[in-house]
């Protein structure tokens, strides 16, 4: 045995360039990104972490601020943050992030009510994010101690109106005496340009561009791959853009159209989106329906 083993070394190391090159061709690594907080049946936060699948989870949602309104936090089931219930989910959150694993919290939704009045409005809204929920202080923290590592913008209503403004105060609050960085995402429909994220995004501040590839028949899978290769590559030719996310929804249920089948995820999206060196991986709507459908069990190997 020990023989073989020496001869068949120098074997291995002759074939490892070779092995190394087949790895790279259209295989960078990307992460799973995932919404969580919209369903009390998709289990708790340490249970979607410990499965090892995402590398990004998104709270979701803070879906009431702005114009003079208490921002309000809404995550469905699983906690009332209103009577401080919340709090719990800070063990959680860092347990996550010991894991390595960013968690963000995701402003907007699909229902709400959010919009800044002017661009103090925007000003002071990062203001309380920072101290509510990142690596400032407050009495008052919705998730307890835990500091998130940033924010994501999922903004579908509304006024479009300041959320650049929004990006560059909080990007300020990475920089100088030590401070965490915020990490800054953005979930804009497929549709070039974004009626709400098209400038915000064009800051170039934003780390992580997850674009909603479904409910857009333009520019989503319809049986054919074209139209969601052609929009990917055009979101990727953009400049500003850092890492970016194909969108999808982990069920059929999910969305009203866009369903992308994993195993044409893996045979022929993959392979294609892969090329592009601002590939990030995929991001997925959202822990509940992947609970139903195990979607990215099934694709988790190849992303």
């Amino acid at each position: 045995m020990y023989t073989t083993k020496l001869y068949l070394l120098p074997l291995f190391l002759t074939f490892l360039p070779f092995l190394a090159q087949a790895r790279s061709y259209g295989g960078r690594r990307g992460g799973i990104a995932i919404y969580w907080g919209q369903n009390g049946f998709e289990g708790t936060l340490n249970e979607t972490c410990a499965t090892g699948r995402y590398e990004y989870v998104n709270l979701a949602f803070l879906n009431i601020f702005g114009g003079g309104q208490v921002p309000s936090l809404n995550l469905a089931g699983h906690c009332d943050p209103a009577s401080g219930g919340c709090v719990i989910l800070s063990s959680e959150i860092e347990f996550c992030q010991s894991r390595g694993i960013k968690v963000l919290l995701s402003l907007g939704g699909g229902i709400g009510n959010y919009s800044f009045s002017s661009r103090d409005d925007a000003k002071n809204f990062a203001k309380y994010l920072w101290n509510h929920f990142l690596g400032g202080h407050s009495k008052s923290r919705p998730l307890g101690k835990a500091a998130l590592n940033g924010i994501d913008f999922d903004i579908e209503s509304g006024s479009t109106l300041y959320w650049d403004d929004l990006a560059r105060f909080l990007h300020g609050y990475s920089r100088g005496n030590g401070k965490k960085k915020v990490y800054l995402g953005a979930a804009p429909q497929c549709p070039f340009p974004d009626r709400f994220l098209g400038t915000p995004l064009e800051t170039g501040l934003f780390d992580y561009v997850w674009v909603q590839f479904y409910n857009n028949p333009p520019c989503q899978y319809n049986g054919n791959i074209t139209n969601l290769i052609d929009s990917w590559n055009f979101w990727s030719s953009q400049k500003y853009i850092k890492k970016l996310f194909m969108g999808l929804p982990a069920a059929t249920q999910a969305a009203g159209s866009g369903f992308l089948p994993p195993n044409v995820l893996t045979s022929q999206v993959l392979p294609e989106i892969k090329r592009s060196p601002k590939y990030g991986g995929v991001m997925f709507w959202s822990k509940y329906w992947d609970d139903q459908s195990g979607y990215t069990q099934q694709i988790v190997n190849f992303v």
